[in-house]
């Protein structure tokens, strides 16, 4: 071992036992200065797929809401996992599903962070009825699994199998699932957990009866069931992910991974407002960002000579983005087309059958993330040499590690084709038609295009290619102004006051403070929070108090 590495692991060793003490000295006080009503509103909070023995951001928003709740008066009630699924999303090996994910570290995280809640801990329970009907099964088939809920009360049958699926992608790093026995074995594992993991809830709600859950993300399998369920009996969620700035969560009665987002119709930004957006705009588009605690841009590069004289040979540059397959956003986006990759399909059609058109089709990039486990297994980079999209003469592949500016692209550009990442909605600022193929959380607005059906978006793409000039409407920038504003300065709530960057890249640690900066005189954050859990109000920032978190940025 050398000595630098000596150092970074005692580094490392140090800084987890801060933030243990830190968590534990807080969680103590939490405890001691929570408000005691007779009749306290109950909560119960569920949040199993944000980490194992680490800190992650989602892990940190969770606690800290629980927190604030905590001292506002309500109880809470803390779902947590005592070895409760055979396999979990983030315990998932991907060189061998049936290893058994690291339980101990986890629970031992998991009495750490709960130690100021009531705890409700769930194990695994084998189902072998269940497991029997299932032994046979096609993955086609576990895909449309479906089990009786009547012993839960329930009159709807479980969609286990669609409950599942989303997590199975992310976990395996791929849309497409292979019918192999591994792959069916860990379906069928996540199929009987998620069903472990019904019951369990299905029995808590019925005996604590709550007012609300609050719940991660709402697409991970064990967090997607609990809600479903929760649903079924007619009890409030309310949803919590990443926002969209540095330390900030969205959170939502809806599903938060759309991040449906409500703006006044009468909104239009004052001077003040466009100058704040104006200056945000113009560190973004030199690459300065990060989304989760990552910074995807290292350093940007400008269009290069060659570039230049390629795109000298061609009447109009046609730029194509997409974005990561297997992400939780795809279970929103696919509604026109069945996935990403048919979208692909499709335009290759359209591809060939111009080839006065450059199209520069540019992988997103987080597919290929360096030194995390988050590497795309079902790539585009795939996909682009399978169908020999690389050699064709009026194609230009941007691979998802070449920092080349996608904003300077999106100048040269005659119009945009994105799948529904967040480079469609910078493109409508810019004043550039957008035209989506997947839904995004920006097409919720007239902001780019967004047809009904795959006819529709052939005819707009044949339109636009053939049309000498494209002017945007200047509503779609106006519109993704508004939208972008409300995205970043109403419905991010931020907690950098009680958060700071972690040890490990994507990992935060607890700053110091004390229970009172959680109260909700305190803290706008705790504020809007308790405001939407108990009253029902906007998960957002009033106009006066995003001034004083945000100030001038």
């Amino acid at each position: 071992m050398t000595k630098k590495t000596l150092l970074t692991r005692l580094s490392l060793r140090w800084a987890t036992w801060q933030n243990q003490r830190r968590l534990q000295v807080i969680a103590n006080q939490v405890r001691s200065h929570a408000s005691r009503l007779d009749n306290p509103p109950k909560v119960v909070i569920f949040n199993a797929s944000s980490r194992l023995s680490g800190l992650s951001q989602n892990a940190a928003f969770t606690i800290l809401a629980g927190w604030g709740l905590r001292l506002a008066g309500a109880q809470v009630i803390y779902f947590a996992c005592q070895a409760g699924m055979s396999h979990c999303v983030l315990g998932t090996n991907r060189e061998d599903y049936t290893r058994r994910p690291p339980c101990e570290q986890c629970i031992a995280q998991t009495r750490r962070l709960t130690g100021a809640f009531e705890t409700c801990w769930f194990r695994f329970q084998p189902a072998p009825g269940l497991l029997k009907e299932l032994e046979n099964l096609s993955v086609a088939e576990l895909e449309e699994v479906q089990f009786a809920g009547e012993e839960l009360g329930i009159a709807e049958p479980i969609p286990l199998g669609n409950l599942v699926l989303p997590s199975l992608r992310w976990a395996l790093r791929r849309y497409h699932l292979p019918d192999d026995e591994p792959t069916r074995y860990l379906f069928r594992q996540y199929i009987l957990s998620a069903y472990n993991v019904a019951k369990e809830f299905n029995e808590l709600l019925q005996r604590e009866q709550p007012q609300v859950c609050l719940i991660f993300n709402g697409i991970m399998y064990p967090e997607a069931t609990a809600r479903w369920v929760a649903l079924q009996k007619g009890v409030r969620v309310v949803t919590q992910e990443v926002g969209f700035q540095p330390f900030s969560a969205f959170f939502t009665d809806g599903e938060a991974t759309a991040y449906p987002i409500h703006i006044p119709k009468d909104f239009e930004l004052n001077q003040r407002q466009n100058a704040r957006l104006d200056a945000y705009l113009e560190k973004r588009f030199q690459g300065k960002f990060t989304m989760a605690g990552i910074q995807f841009w290292p350093q940007m590069q400008g269009l290069s000579a060659d570039f230049n004289q390629r795109a000298a040979q061609f009447n109009q540059i046609v730029p194509v983005f997409t974005n990561v397959i297997y992400d939780t956003s795809q279970v929103h986006a696919n509604v026109l087309f069945h996935h990403m990759f048919h979208w692909l399909d499709h335009l290759l059609g359209i591809i060939r059958a111009h080839p006065e058109t450059l199209f520069v089709l540019r992988a997103h990039p987080d597919e290929m993330r360096p030194g995390t486990a988050k590497q795309s297994r079902e790539s585009v980079r795939d996909w682009v040499i399978a169908n020999g999209v690389n050699k064709l003469f009026n194609v230009i592949f941007i691979d998802s590690q070449e920092y080349i500016s996608s904003y300077e692209l999106i100048q040269r550009s005659k119009f945009l084709m994105v799948y529904n990442s967040s480079i469609g909605l910078e493109a409508a600022l810019m004043s550039v038609l957008v035209l989506c193929g997947g839904k995004a959380r920006y097409t919720q607005y007239p902001t780019v295009l967004f047809p009904k059906s795959v006819e529709d978006f052939d005819e707009l793409v044949e339109a636009l290619l053939a049309v000498d000039k494209i002017e945007a409407p200047q509503a779609f920038r106006q519109n993704a102004r508004r939208f972008l504003y409300y995205q970043l300065y109403r419905v991010s709530l931020p907690f950098g006051a009680f958060l700071q960057v972690g040890a490990k890249a994507g990992f935060v640690q607890f700053k110091d403070f004390n229970w009172r900066a959680l109260l909700a005189d305190n803290s706008l954050t705790m504020r809007t929070i308790l405001k939407g859990i108990f009253e029902g109000a906007e998960f957002q920032l009033q106009e006066e108090d995003e001034w004083n978190v945000y100030g001038s940025d």
